[in-house]
């Protein structure tokens, strides 16, 4: 009786058998899951539309177009220097005084050599007009070809493109109209120079003070010998310019120079003032020359010249070789779909990108267009909207399964 009801305590055997085969189950699960690897953590982007800009981006510096290196034109004795840096002066200003030494008559062999030297230096100054009268003609004409491709623009014959090469000309033409009109104004110092040469050492106005005046109107950069003494004809005594007339140097590599195009815009950033300052490229100039880096890697550099633009208020602070920063905007592109760089790789002659959806990475054949340092054209392959995996590494595949970084 007993052994009948200690029978009839224990589980059938067909349950048993199915508690174990539940248990096997659920030990093998768990091992699946344990062993399995985890989502692939990824940072990711998104596809936007809007505008791309392929831009230079490099250390400048801004220089006076034309500088005005004050000399004494006699021997003699300079009295002090009162001038100061960045004092103001006008054309015509005193800027320093010097006491000819007493000189012996010229001799007729002196005479003729320093009447040479005038009439050289007046030869000078007639070349230096006729060059301002043909680049002021040059102005008027590329100021007429302007207005021309603006009125073909307006009735739709002409193109963006050919407006943009007639306003660089022009730029062109007025500096260039600038650099004539200082080769005037220092022929005419070269020409007062000789005079006063050949009228002091032929005993002219002996024991005066000759007065040596500001050229243009301006601003004193350095102050080269301000103490009073005995000076020979040549030695430099200080420097002017006109701050107004600023441009900025800024050197690229040779294979990005030829990608820079007069007219080209540009801003001016990190100059120490509050926002930008807009410019625009002049000119590219034709000579390259070398430069070590600070790798000590020998580097082909051309220096691209730009005009600063806007109201001159805006960079009244600038002076001459002060450090800017300098982006120049090579290439455009308007209403495009843009990925960042960072998404996009290369297999082979084809680009990829790895598209996040449903939790998986998806790899997406891609055909790129523009590309700037940190943003890319997409052309075909992903939609505006579309998110994307940044710096794919080689945990990534198609299929994977991913997990966006901080969710």
């Amino acid at each position: 009786m007993s052994e009948q009801n200690g029978g009839s305590t224990g589980l059938p055997r067909w349950a048993r058998l199915a508690l174990g085969a539940l248990l096997a189950v659920a030990v093998v699960a768990a091992l699946v899951l344990a062993l399995r690897p985890g989502a692939v953590v990824v940072d990711v982007g998104e596809v936007r539309e809007g505008d791309l800009e392929v831009t230079f981006r490099e250390d400048g510096r801004t220089r006076l177009m034309n500088r005005f290196a004050m000399t004494a034109p006699v021997a003699g004795h300079l009295e002090r220097v009162g001038q100061e840096a960045g004092d103001s002066v006008e054309a015509g200003d005193v800027l320093f005084r010097i006491r000819p030494q007493a000189s012996p008559l010229l001799d007729e062999r002196s005479r003729a050599r320093a009447g040479a030297a005038l009439e050289a230096a007046r030869a000078g100054l007639e070349r230096a007009r006729a060059a301002e009268d043909a680049a002021e003609a040059a102005l008027v004409g590329a100021r007429d070809d302007l207005r021309r491709q603006e009125v073909l623009r307006e009735e739709g014959g002409g193109s963006a493109s050919a407006v943009e090469r007639a306003e660089a000309a022009v730029r062109g033409a007025r500096a260039e109209v600038r650099a004539a009109s200082f080769g005037v104004r220092a022929a005419e110092q070269e020409v007062e120079d000789a005079r006063l040469v050949l009228e002091y050492r032929d005993g002219g106005a002996a024991g005066e003070p000759l007065q040596v005046q500001a050229p243009v109107t301006g601003r004193i950069l350095e102050v080269l010998r301000r103490s009073e003494g005995s000076v020979q004809p040549g030695t430099p005594v200080l420097v002017m310019g006109d701050p107004a007339e600023l441009e900025v140097v800024v050197d690229l590599l040779s294979s990005d120079a030829v990608r820079v195009r007069p007219g080209a815009p540009a801003l001016l950033e990190r100059w120490g003032g509050a926002g930008d300052l807009e410019a625009r490229v002049r000119r590219v100039e034709p000579a390259a020359f070398t430069r070590v880096s600070a790798l000590g890697i020998e580097e082909q550099r051309v220096n691209v010249i730009l005009d600063l633009e806007g109201d001159r208020a805006a960079w009244d602070a600038l002076g001459d070789q002060y450090r800017v920063e300098a982006r120049i905007r090579i290439e455009e592109a308007r209403d495009v779909r843009v990925v960042p760089v960072s998404a996009i790789y290369r297999d082979g002659d084809v680009w990829y990108a790895f598209r996040l959806r449903n939790g998986r990475a998806e790899r997406v054949e891609v055909v790129p267009g523009l590309r700037s340092d940190v943003e890319a054209e997409i052309r075909e392959g992903l939609a505006a909207g579309d998110r994307v995996i940044l710096y794919p590494g080689d945990a990534v595949s198609d299929g994977v399964r991913v997990r966006e970084r901080g969710s």
